[in-house]
């Protein structure tokens, strides 16, 4: 940010911009439609949400667009010459800092910062040639990070000037067709770090505010030159805008900004701008920035579901919601979304069926406002399957379980070991479902036919009930599982059409076979004859049930030989074959059942990272989180066992805090709420220190004896976290 001293010195900018449109009234606003006036804002429309509709079955991405897609281009004016190299300005820099004259300095940033012609004049790479392409900005990035760099530590009036003048540029500019030095000016602007002031904030705004209103096709170039940006340099970026929205929402000192009702643009404009970003950075493999670096914690803060209702009812009108760009709302606020959701919806079923019962004159039953699953143990899958068929209509109710001939209440625990003991009976090798892949720790979907198929829709509406119920299960399965699960997000009305089919590349075979995945690899970098060498088609094999059985990958394909041309097309045909084709059947049933449960628009809302994130949990670790939450019963938290326990936990290697994890919850992953949502206990075991600990999965408990010394108990939970599996659930 500026020295302290900058605060009072830009709070005059609000004055001077209003005496700059003063003056340029008084000369005739014949072709400027947008007056820049701050704070006195009047007149100021809102900014049209400029997004894409979420809501589409199938999402345009930005990139799609022609790769040299233009608007009718302006003639470019011709730029000034200026010749100032990098060297020329370092050396006036270090003059300047040694003299104490700052004159050439000043010049450099008052002439450079005036006008759009003259940032191109002095970053543009060439003046002499257009740079109309979206591969080169034609920006002298190292020109402009060191101009930048500078800035800050340069006297207040050098930076005054440059807002001045970037003041200055912004008034002429907006009016016309945007030229490609425009967008030049307007991608160099952006990256200016007096912007992360507040006391900018006005002039940044109006910034913000022109490159949102640019046309896609402007929109289009800016988003691929932005992905050339460092990634430090990137981030920054983001952040700038994230601080920028935050700010507008609550702010430290509402008094440094106009009022809200009359910058209802502000925040728009910078998601807008914000999205642009999250375009470059999704054209990226891999990102510059993860997309969590995208999530705005703020927002976690303010009416989410006014937030979700307004885009339910308005889409993508006139009508500005934050869920019309989702990639800013945080993983945690969206299971809010989704959590809130779905008690609309179990609660509005369940007083249906109350209704119903009343109005036929039948005595109500509480436990019709419950989904009511009773299996016997020895039956698990087979009533589970019987019981979920028969009751679909209740299956967004509050889920309650019951194993037959037990008494016992469901305050959560039995639906907790239901789940645990279904899906170790579902995945176990021996079922035949799923393939576990060792080299890869995650199942897949078996291939085998069958006449029935019912099976894969009990595992999917076991992964819609977890996440309607705020389960997390102990599930593997690759990334492009979930991305599978959202093709698409929302079930189509005609059942004839596709579901759970998605582009898959060999990047998403390596995540479920890597073996084959580099053997496939390998075949596409071969510099000898394919042909000749593999003596391959377009025909691959699988054993089923002990017999071996043969596909064509297209038409005719056991005749088509695989050559060097024709290479890349087999290896494509066939990750689509074993990753959508060969499982469609499964995969289908799969989905159907997931939907059954989770049917909502807030599935939109999400990436397929963020529903592997909601039915598995996190796989980021934070045991000193774990510890400041845990409950204690029988112990203090000051306790000496308890003393050792966390000095020992503390110490382990990531892997045997995993283990721990997963020996007192049944996962070695964390909820998407935290290491607090867990609710874990340390109870006191009174039994013989001779004995190892002892874990009740189901309400996360840990019971631990009053052991004597940090060496006796770190060597009994070793021994009890490390062979755990296999002694059953209690």
């Amino acid at each position: 940010g500026l020295e302290r001293g900058a605060k009072n010195q830009f709070s005059t900018f609000s004055n001077f911009i209003t005496t700059i449109n003063q003056k340029k009234e008084g000369i005739g606003n014949r072709n400027s439609p947008t007056q820049l006036v701050i704070p006195n804002i009047k007149n100021v429309r809102d900014l049209p949400p400029i997004c894409l509709d979420v809501r589409q079955k199938q999402r345009i991405s930005i990139d799609t667009l022609p790769q040299e897609l233009k608007a009718p281009i302006p003639p470019e004016p011709s730029l000034p010459i200026r010749t100032k190299t990098v060297k020329d300005f370092q050396d006036d820099v270090e003059k300047a800092k040694s003299s104490g004259d700052w004159k050439a300095v000043h010049d450099f940033y008052s002439t450079t910062f005036d006008s759009f012609l003259e940032i191109n004049a002095a970053f543009k790479k060439d003046t002499s040639s257009p740079f109309n392409t979206i591969e080169d900005s034609g920006i002298n990035a190292k020109f402009v990070n060191v101009v930048y760099d500078a800035l800050l530590n340069t006297p207040q009036d050098v930076q005054k000037s440059v807002l001045k003048g970037i003041i200055n540029g912004l008034l002429q500019e907006w009016k016309g067709p945007r030229t490609k030095d425009d967008l030049r000016a307007y991608c160099i602007l952006l990256q200016n770090p007096q912007f992360s002031n507040t006391s900018t904030y006005v002039i940044y705004a109006h910034l913000l505010r022109q490159i949102a209103a640019l046309t896609e096709a402007d929109h289009h170039f800016l988003v691929h030159w932005s992905k050339k940006i460092s990634q430090r340099r990137f981030k920054q970026l983001v952040d700038r805008l994230l601080q920028f929205i935050s700010l507008r929402l609550f702010p430290a000192k509402p008094e440094e900004f106009p009022p809200m009702v009359k910058c209802t643009w502000w925040i728009p404009s910078a998601t807008k701008v914000l999205a642009l970003f999250n375009a470059a950075n999704s054209l990226i493999s891999p990102p510059i920035v993860s997309y969590t670096d995208f999530y705005n914690s703020t927002l976690d803060h303010i009416d989410l579901m006014e937030e979700y209702h307004n885009w339910q009812c308005y889409g993508n009108s006139h009508r500005f919601s934050f869920c019309q760009y989702p990639f800013i709302i945080s993983i945690a606020a969206k299971k809010v979304i989704i959590q809130r959701d779905s008690e609309q919806q179990m609660i509005s079923i369940a007083r249906q069926s109350l209704v119903d019962k009343v109005s036929r004159r039948q005595k109500p039953d509480m436990n019709m406002l419950f989904l009511n699953v009773k299996v016997r143990r020895t039956h698990l899958v087979s009533d589970s399957l019987d019981e979920l068929a028969r009751k679909r209509a209740d299956l967004k109710k509050k889920l309650k379980v019951t194993f037959v001939g037990e008494a016992g209440l469901d305050m959560g625990g039995l639906t907790k070991e239901w789940f645990l003991l279904l899906i170790r009976q579902i995945f176990h090798p021996d079922y035949g479902m799923f393939t576990y892949h060792k080299d890869s720790h995650c199942h897949w979907f078996s291939s085998f036919k069958c006449d029935n198929y019912s099976e894969f829709r009990l595992v999917g509406a076991l992964m819609g009930l977890a996440v309607y119920n705020s389960i997390t299960l102990d599930i593997r399965f690759p990334p492009c599982c979930y991305k599978k699960l959202l093709s698409p997000p929302i079930v189509p009305c005609d059942h004839n059409t596709f579901v759970g089919i998605c582009d898959v590349t060999l990047d998403d075979l390596f995540q479920v076979m890597p073996e084959l995945a580099h053997g496939l690899s390998e075949l596409l970098s071969y510099e000898g004859n394919v042909e000749e060498d593999f003596y391959s088609t377009f025909q691959v094999f699988q054993e089923e049930f002990g017999v071996i059985k043969s596909y064509n990958l297209k038409p005719n394909g056991d005749k088509i030989p695989v050559t060097n041309q024709n290479r890349k097309e087999y290896v494509q045909l066939y990750v689509d074959f074993l990753l959508n084709k060969s499982i469609y059947k499964q995969f289908a049933a799969f989905y159907y059942g997931f939907h059954s449960v989770c049917a909502s628009y807030a599935l939109l809302l999400l990436r397929p990272e963020e529903v592997e994130i909601l039915v598995c949990g996190s796989p980021e670790l934070d045991m000193s989180a774990l510890q400041r939450s845990t409950q204690y019963e029988g112990y203090q938290k000051n306790d000496l066992t308890i003393r050792y326990f966390w000095d020992v936990v503390l110490g382990f290697s990531l892997d045997l805090q995993k283990k721990l994890l997963h020996f007192a919850t049944g996962s070695d992953r964390v909820p998407v709420g935290g290491m607090a949502d867990l609710n874990f206990k340390i109870s006191k075991s009174e039994t013989s220190t001779n004995w190892l600990p002892v874990a009740h999965t189901c309400f996360n408990q840990l019971c631990l004896p009053p052991y004597k010394n940090k060496k006796e108990l770190k060597q009994k939970l070793i021994i009890g976290i490390s062979n755990a599996e296999g002694f059953g659930l209690e």
